[in-house]
């Protein structure tokens, strides 16, 4: 169980991330394309990231031998830029670059280019920004809007938990499960580990790429940043329009498959007909029959009746695209 122990002044000082750090998600996403037994909606996805990661990006696997990353990697996770997030990684001192080396690193045998960062040559420094680069152009750069769009979500859903439930209750409804107890928030499920923020502060940072549990910076007086899984619960996909449905039509039915396809955003069975140019007893007959199929989720407020996808159902949709 992960624990955090927040004195008074660190929840005084309690904040979530005004926006996303693209180098911290990127190292998130990165954490779960490599993961050798990640979450199953998540394996297409990670297939089509390793394939198409450029040669240029490959220096990053040398920086996290058996999964050990150095912590300076972390130095970029409040950077609201990817220029910003090297910047304050380069920062890093010499002396704390070489023990982080020696410490994921160990007796084994490293890459030059891995002596040459340890020994401080710049052009080492230049391959760990053009694998950066690199992998942020592939992974990142095609949905970042989309990420954008989720942190802000998240952020007014933050907000507005705050200032109806309080903090404690803010807090636990990000990790269900968790709980907040005379100034401790313990994560079951998570490393056993405590964490005790003496009146550094606690920055919170939900990742849209990482479902697996938290990931924690913790360096010497700075700001504990607690990288948490938020959003859908599947990679974002890029904007654009939306993809054709050749794919899905002979299996779902031409009307099906456009609905589940419309279903990219909520709607009431009142849109969905008027969209499809059916009835809504027609709309709402489809509906049932991808709900039954567990691709849609359908929930009554009042007279209305709202659908939205499933990530089974998101999951169908992306992967039958182009």
């Amino acid at each position: 169980m992960l624990r955090i122990h927040c004195t008074a002044d660190d929840i005084a000082g309690l904040r979530l991330a005004p926006r996303p750090a693209p180098l911290q998600e990127l190292h998130a996403a990165l954490t779960t394309a490599l993961a050798p037994h990640g979450a199953p909606l998540f394996a297409p996805w990670r297939g089509r990231v390793l394939r198409s990661l450029p040669a240029t990006s490959e220096p990053l696997a040398d920086l996290v031998p058996a999964g050990r990353p150095p912590t300076f990697l972390d130095l970029g996770a409040e950077g609201d830029t990817l220029a910003a997030g090297f910047a304050r990684i380069r920062s890093t001192s010499p002396g704390t670059v070489r023990s982080e080396l020696e410490r994921v690193y160990g007796a084994a045998p490293a890459p030059r280019w891995i002596r040459g960062l340890h020994a401080g040559e710049e052009t080492a420094w230049r391959t760990v920004r053009r694998a950066q680069h690199a992998a942020y152009e592939t992974v990142l750069a095609p949905v970042w809007s989309v990420v954008q769009d989720l942190h802000r979500d998240e952020f007014a859903r933050h907000a507005l938990a705050v200032a109806e439930h309080g903090v404690a209750a803010a807090l636990t409804a990000l990790a269900p499960g968790s709980r907040f107890h005379e100034g401790v928030w313990e994560w079951p499920g998570a490393p056993t580990r405590d964490v005790r923020l003496a009146g550094r502060g606690l920055v919170l940072l939900p990742t849209f790429h990482h479902p697996a549990g938290p990931l924690l910076q913790d360096l010497p007086g700075r700001p504990v940043v607690l990288t948490y899984p938020a959003g859908p619960g599947l990679p974002p996909v890029p904007d654009g329009p939306a993809p054709r449905d050749e794919a899905l039509a002979p299996v779902l039915g031409r009307t099906r498959a456009e609905l589940l396809r419309l279903l990219a955003a909520p709607h009431t069975t009142t849109d969905l007909a008027r969209a499809l140019r059916v009835s809504n007893a027609t709309a709402s007959a489809h509906a049932a029959a991808l709900r039954g199929a567990g691709l849609v989720t359908t929930r009554r407020t009042g007279r209305s009746v709202t659908h939205e996808r499933t990530p089974l159902g998101t999951l169908l949709v992306v992967d039958t695209g182009p």
